[in-house]
């Protein structure tokens, strides 16, 4: 799949600001499955732009405006290709107790600050264990969906899992948080990703093809007789496996 992207952010102050600094993390990543083929950040008022990869292989880019504005616009734009993922390896438990697994997957296997020690998420970590690491990925992106409901505003940026409890309800990223947690219990490493989703309209077509910003997770899982571990995305809003309609 071919997307052009275009993320244009607006910043309107009550009064003038100078030295205005600022680090932006939307360049399409390339990896196995995507290419980044064109990036441009234009912004305005102008500043020069400063490139670096950040310790999560990321490219940030960063900027300073000196002279005082009231207004700030960064338009970005980006081409990007994607294709179907290659089919997840399926492998045992076992594998998960391996060193260089462990190494792998570093502070990916860490629990996370905001995990509940409560029943309720002691039945969950109990009812998404499956026979295979892949199938309890599968299994997760299943059940956060029948068991929390999608609601905007139910939620907001700083919520917690326990908040997520609390009010049945949420949206991707809460979906996503509960699924690391899930998944780092079960010594699965995993990661939080955003960006992009594309999915065709109620119309159909071409023409109709929507676009949101959305977050998923990404599982480190072993491959068959050894090798590097690799990363398999999932989608715990959408009951899926990450596919090419997601741009990361």
């Amino acid at each position: 799949m071919n997307f052009a992207i275009r993320y244009l952010t607006i910043y309107e102050y009550d009064a003038e600001v100078v030295d205005n600094l600022n680090a932006l993390r939307v360049k399409p990543a390339a990896n196995g499955r995507q290419r980044c083929d064109e990036f441009s950040v234009r912004l305005t008022p102008e500043a020069r732009l400063h490139h670096h990869t950040d310790y999560f292989g990321t490219e940030v880019v960063e900027f300073e405006i000196s002279r005082p504005h009231r207004q700030l616009t960064i338009d970005v734009t980006a081409r990007v290709s994607t294709h179907t993922p290659a089919e997840p390896p399926s492998t045992t438990w076992e594998a998960l107790e391996e060193p260089s697994y462990r190494e792998a997957g570093g502070e990916f296997l860490l629990q996370l600050d905001d995990a509940p020690g409560n029943a309720e998420l002691a039945q969950l970590i109990a009812t998404t264990r499956a026979s295979t690491p892949l199938q309890t990925v599968l299994r997760i992106s299943e059940l956060i969906p029948d068991r929390f409901e999608y609601r905007q505003g139910a939620t907001y940026v700083d919520s917690t899992i326990e908040h997520l409890f609390e009010v049945g309800a949420g949206v991707c990223q809460d979906f996503v948080h509960l699924g690391l947690c899930l998944l780092r219990h079960h010594g699965i490493a995993a990661r939080y990703v955003s960006g992009y989703l594309f999915a065709t309209g109620t119309e159909g077509g071409e023409e109709s093809v929507e676009v949101d910003t959305h977050a998923w997770l990404e599982a480190l899982l072993p491959l068959p007789g050894g090798g590097e571990p690799v990363w398999v995305g999932a989608d715990p809003t959408n009951r899926v496996l990450v596919n090419e309609n997601h741009v990361k």
